[in-house]
This record gives structure tokens, C-alpha cells and sequence, in this order.
């Protein structure tokens, strides 16, 4: 089988794709044939070393988000079946729970991801997808979707005519507009690119502001809201729009936590006078109660662009360019 090789902190040119053998799942295991797979900012973050530390030696499969179906299971396996499509989560192991067992192998990371044809993963920590979602869909999930989800209903859930805030027109920035959106929400949304601006209108975003045309995004709006105040900012840019988020939020209001495309995260600013929430993706429970939403509110996940395996130097080096909306997919057949 093929799979994708990082060495962290290397950068995108060391990505390597090689021939290896096929892996047997040993007790409490389930073997995936994996399909498609989907990019996060983090997998940049493992690849150029961005945060010493955190992923494993010497060498990783990258990436954490990915599809596929079972095709053998360990002794002891009863949660799934061979057949039965299947994505992994996020941190092997949490199923439950509002904070990550400490020593949890994150995919991608601290443990290898799913850049290859085949992996055996705990069969526990497997989810089945419904026959609603294709696997491009369904790869979306695990990290970016939980995100948002985890966002969005975490710490405090998100009502009907509230106004939510995500920068940019990312993996989690676009799951947070739908997810919002579904629940009854008011979207803004801020880019750079009157094209995706567009799409992310056509995706219900209530307020479009580009930043490029309006360096001072906050007062823009500010302006726009009327008065109104923001209920959740969906922060994946980082410390540097700090001071603007925290300005727009509304007394009971919540600043997501969650990326750092811009700069330091922003949990390195705290404020007695801003509810913080840094985002750790979340548990099997939330994933299983995310899919079932998608399902009902016949969500469909986007997915930009798509490369084969043996390109996934191109993929990262579409994710290093920004210039894509929602997310970057890998095809894994």
C-alpha cells in the first residue's frame, strides 16, 4: 500500500510517498481502507515545526481527517463490522468526557495519521457515516467540523438570532457558518477575496466584510451589526485580532480560541473581561452528536479541491497558499 511520510519540522519538501505493507489489526483493532482524506492548518504546523514538540519521532503519516471502510476487525471488536464505513476520531481513546485523557494519540501528531491506504485504528474510537455523506463529506469531520461543533455548542450553545463571528473562509470558519446557520444563528464572515465572500453568501453568511478593502474590519463591522454584539467569535486567526474580537463581543459572549494563522493563539492574551474558550476538537460522544446534526440538516461539508496521494506535496502547498475555500481533500484509492 502507499503512504504519505513527514519528518516534523522538515517542511512540505520533505514529504515523502512510499510503498509499505499493509498492516494486520490486532486485538480490540479494526482495519480501514482508508478513501479520502482532508487537510488542516495543523498539518502545516507538523510539517514546518511551528510547535516544537509535538509529534512523533522520527517520522509521521500525516494528517487527521479521513474516511474510509472497515475491512477486517481484532478479536474482541463488536462496535463495527467489515463493510461498515467508518471515520476515525480526532484523539484516539476520548469518547467521552470535557477534557482530553491526558497521553491521547492524536492523529497526525503524536501518533500517525491517515495519509495511507490502510491503517488500524481502535475500534472504539471509530464513528460509522451515514449514507447521506459521501467520504470526502465525512473527511471533513474530525478535526475541522468537531472544531466549529465544539465551538458552537461546547461551553455555550448557540441561540437562534445570535450573532457568531468566524474569520476567513477555512475548514473551520465554513463548518461554522453552516453549523450557525443550521442552529438559527447570524453569520459574519471576514476575507480578504470578494470571490469566496461570494461563496460564503450563497452559503447564508448574513454580513461579508473584506478585509483588504476594509483595513479596519471591526469598525466595518461594527457598523454593519447596528448595535448588535457578537455571541461567539470562531477565532482561528490568532492574538493579533485580540483586542478587535473582544471589543465586538456582547457581555455573555464567548472568543473561540481555536487557530493561529495570523500569530500566537489568542489563550496567550487573557482578559478578565473576555470569556475565553480554547477549542480542543472533542470526543467520540461529539463527534457522533455532529454527524447526526449534518445529517438532519442535510448539510453538505465543502471540499475546494482534491489531489491523489501521490501529490499530497501540492495539497499542502494548496493549504500553504490560502487560496481555497473550506477544504483541501487528498483521495486515498
Amino acid at each position: 500500500m502507499k503512504q504519505a511520510i513527514v519528518q516534523g519540522a522538515k517542511g512540505i519538501d520533505a514529504i515523502r510517498v512510499i510503498e509499505v505493507e499493509r498492516p494486520e489489526p490486532a486485538a480490540g483493532e479494526a482495519l480501514v481502507r482508508l478513501r479520502a482524506a482532508t487537510l488542516n492548518f495543523r498539518d502545516l504546523i507538523m510539517a514546518k515545526g511551528l510547535i516544537p514538540g509535538i509529534w512523533k519521532e522520527p517520522e509521521l503519516v500525516p494528517l487527521s481527517c479521513a474516511a474510509g471502510e472497515v475491512v477486517a476487525v481484532g478479536a474482541g471488536v463488536t462496535r463495527v463490522t467489515p463493510g461498515d464505513r467508518v471515520t476515525p476520531i480526532f484523539a484516539q481513546g476520548w469518547l467521552a468526557g470535557d477534557e482530553m485523557p491526558a497521553g491521547m494519540g492524536m492523529l497526525g501528531g503524536s501518533a500517525d495519521g491517515v495519509a495511507r491506504q490502510y491503517a488500524c485504528f481502535d475500534a472504539e474510537s471509530l464513528c460509522r457515516i451515514p449514507d447521506e455523506m459521501g467520504d470526502l463529506e465525512a473527511a471533513t469531520i474530525a478535526c475541522a467540523g468537531l472544531t466549529a461543533w465544539s465551538a458552537l455548542t461546547g461551553l455555550r450553545a448557540t441561540e437562534p438570532g445570535e450573532w457568531v463571528l468566524a474569520h476567513g473562509t477555512g475548514g473551520v470558519a465554513i463548518a461554522a457558518l453552516q453549523l450557525a446557520k443550521a442552529m438559527g444563528a447570524q453569520v459574519a464572515i471576514t476575507s480578504g477575496s470578494d470571490a469566496k465572500l461570494r461563496r460564503a453568501r450563497a452559503l447564508g453568511a448574513d454580513v461579508t466584510i473584506n478585509t483588504r478593502k476594509a483595513p479596519d474590519w471591526a469598525a466595518a463591522l461594527r457598523e454593519a451589526l447596528a448595535g448588535a454584539r457578537i455571541a461567539n467569535v470562531i477565532d482561528t486567526v490568532g492574538a493579533v485580532q485580540f483586542d478587535d474580537n473582544a471589543a465586538l463581543l456582547a457581555p455573555d459572549g464567548q472568543l473561540s480560541a481555536i487557530g493561529m494563522l495570523g500569530s500566537d493563539f489568542s489563550w496567550t492574551r487573557p482578559d478578565a473581561g473576555v470569556r475565553m474558550a480554547p477549542i480542543a476538537v472533542g470526543n467520540r460522544q461529539q463527534h457522533e452528536a455532529l454527524v447526526g446534526f449534518i445529517t438532519r440538516h442535510r448539510i453538505r461539508p465543502v471540499v475546494d479541491v482534491v489531489y491523489d496521494l501521490t501529490r499530497i506535496e501540492d495539497a499542502y502547498r494548496a493549504l500553504e497558499s490560502g487560496q481555497f475555500f473550506g477544504k483541501v481533500g487528498v483521495n486515498l484509492l
